[in-house]
């Protein structure tokens, strides 16, 4: 879908004005319990999480405008899930680009084709293309609907005192300094981190030694009509001979296009349009009409900070890890930090989980960027090889996947973006019955299709916002009344875990008070779930599994809870 007709507000025009807050005005720091700094992606998708479940948010920001350029366009369906769960994704997707198809070619000529998400019964596509300050609109307009999110644009932090009772900051504004003080302090500011850095802290990892150029350009219609809604990525292309060119379609009639440099390539004049406008006709042909809407020049960086929890500072996104373009592992692992973040800290301050939960966070977060610089860094040296016999390698490796499937797999132009699986989580309880499928503990839970009180829905959209979820499998017949009673008893508990009945296909409706029925209308979430009659899963608040059982036993998942909140 291309999301032209969509657009009402230009968000690149968009001022956010500065307002002076009451706190200025205070006799002495007033307290929060959370303060953002940061009002990207990262920070506004944080701000909007804890928000939803009661907690008041301060959210600082240098500027007083959106991101720059499209910059992030490429964002996976497990983000569009955290989305749809804080209440936009659906207009994301609506104004998006969706694609699930990818050519490669290797010269002039296509290699092979490649499908993100060939089954159909999900909810969400494999990717949707929409620039970065669409997303951040979209995310601000949906923090400013929540009472207790406080925006404050040209608030920059200046000054970070760190205590085992709480944080106190400096933040200038137009209006001069004033004082604040928080509990817990998400830094979500940034590759260059004035956080990090007010700490004393780095990320560290391996920079690489090559130029890409992005030129976003705004094609007429028929010329566009040549380039399907797919992502094309040439190897060695005639147009662009030796180096490596990427093409995605955005909305509005924009393109995205990368053009490798090479390291001596000088990163000022290349962002000159006589030095741009010449490569893209090459791509294009010369009569093919168009206009340069935003010109960036850029190396990158597989990095990361040893630790993201630094005792009541919390980093998030490009602060704590940075990857190269290729994959779309940037924006979209920031938005999983965020998810993965919000609920802890919610429980801890609630009173509800002790502060060690948010070891968790660090623990399954930098597992989770080292999975991403890992991929990002094998495709980064394929796409760019550094000396001749890995040029070659890469070279009979494109010449044999035009016919060899084994070689199609070793072909890496960009691992795409797939959400984390925790396998290791000190949060998961591991399995005491056998299992087939990819839902072990830790894994993000799958979506399908379901119809709820006779109409269609979405299992995820089912679960019922920010809390536990314990997902029964049935029968269709009647429970007897000690399990109704027991299932009943989990959304009583001091950490509630609120029960989720799923009846096989066809089942007559039922109705039990105090618990939610679904009806598993095309038999897939069974089949993904490897689900039998008395399956239960215990999910966390942000749907990844926490355990499963081949039959439920209250016991059972009263300590899986405690275990998944760091009481275990």
């Amino acid at each position: 879908m291309d999301g032209s007709a969509a657009r009402q507000v230009d968000y690149q025009a968009l001022v956010l004005d500065y307002v002076r807050s009451p706190d200025q005005d205070a006799a002495r720091p007033v307290r929060h319990p959370v303060v953002i700094v940061g009002a990207g992606p990262v920070g506004l998708t944080a701000a909007i999480d804890l928000a939803q479940q009661g907690v008041p948010v301060v959210l600082l920001d240098e500027d007083d405008r959106l991101s720059t350029g499209s910059r992030a366009i490429c964002f996976a369906k497990r983000t569009l899930e955290i989305w749809d769960r804080l209440g936009c994704g659906e207009r994301m997707v609506e104004t998006g680009v969706t694609w699930n198809l990818g050519k490669v070619f290797f010269r002039d000529e296509p290699v092979y084709s490649f499908n993100l998400l060939p089954e159909a019964g999900h909810r969400r596509p494999a990717f949707v293309n929409l620039q970065q300050y669409y997303a951040e609109g979209f995310l601000l307009e949906r923090a400013r609907a929540l009472a207790n999110i406080d925006l404050r644009w040209k608030n920059r932090v200046t000054g970070l005192e760190t205590g085992p009772e709480g944080i106190a900051l400096t933040v200038e504004t137009p209006e001069g300094e004033y004082r604040l003080g928080c509990d817990w302090l998400v830094a979500a500011d940034g590759a260059r981190s004035p956080t990090r850095r007010a700490m004393g802290l780095e990320s560290r990892g391996r920079s690489f030694r090559d130029r890409f150029l992005i030129a976003d350009i705004r094609l007429e219609a028929e010329a566009a009509a040549a380039f399907p809604t797919e992502r094309w990525f040439w190897f060695d292309p005639p147009f662009h001979p030796g180096q490596s060119v990427l093409l995605h379609r955005q909305p509005d009639g924009v393109w995205r296009i990368d053009f490798q440099l090479g390291w001596e390539a000088d990163p000022v004049a290349e962002r000159q349009p006589e030095r741009v406008i010449p490569r893209i006709q090459a791509l294009l042909g010369r009569d093919t009409r168009f206009t340069l809407e935003w010109v960036s020049v850029y190396t990158f960086a597989c990095l990361r900070m040893e630790r993201f929890r630094h005792g009541r500072v919390l980093f998030a996104g490009d602060a704590a890890h940075g990857v190269s373009p290729f994959g779309a592992r940037g924006a979209n692992s920031g938005i999983q930090d965020a998810e993965n973040l919000a609920w802890k800290l919610r429980l801890v301050l609630a009173g509800q989980a002790p502060e060690g939960l948010l070891d968790s966070y660090d623990a399954e977060r930098v597992l989770a960027a080292e999975e991403n610089i890992r991929n990002s860094t094998r495709s980064t040296d394929f796409i760019t090889p550094k000396n001749e016999a890995s040029r070659a390698f890469r070279d009979a490796t494109l010449d044999l996947a035009r016919d060899c499937g084994f070689a199609r797999s070793l072909v890496n132009s960009g691992r795409l973006s797939l959400p984390s699986t925790y396998r290791d989580s000190p949060l998961n309880t591991p399995d005491t019955d056998a299992f087939l499928g990819a839902m072990l503990p830790g894994a993000p839970a799958a979506d399908a299709p379901v119809r709820r009180q006779g109409e269609p829905g979405w299992l995820l959209a089912s679960l019922g916002g920010s809390g536990f979820t314990g997902l029964c499998f049935g029968d269709g017949g009647a429970l007897p009344p000690a399990r109704l009673e027991a299932l009943r008893g989990l959304a009583r508990g001091a950490v509630p875990v609120q029960p989720l009945l799923v009846l096989p296909p066809g089942a007559a409706a039922a109705e039990w008070p105090g618990i939610a029925c679904i009806e598993d209308s095309e038999g897939l979430l069974a089949r993904r779930y490897d689900a039998t009659p008395g399956t239960f899963y215990l999910l966390r608040p942000d749907q990844h599994v926490a355990a499963r059982w081949r039959q439920f036993d209250p016991a059972l998942v009263r300590a899986a809870l405690a275990r998944a909140i760091g009481q275990g």
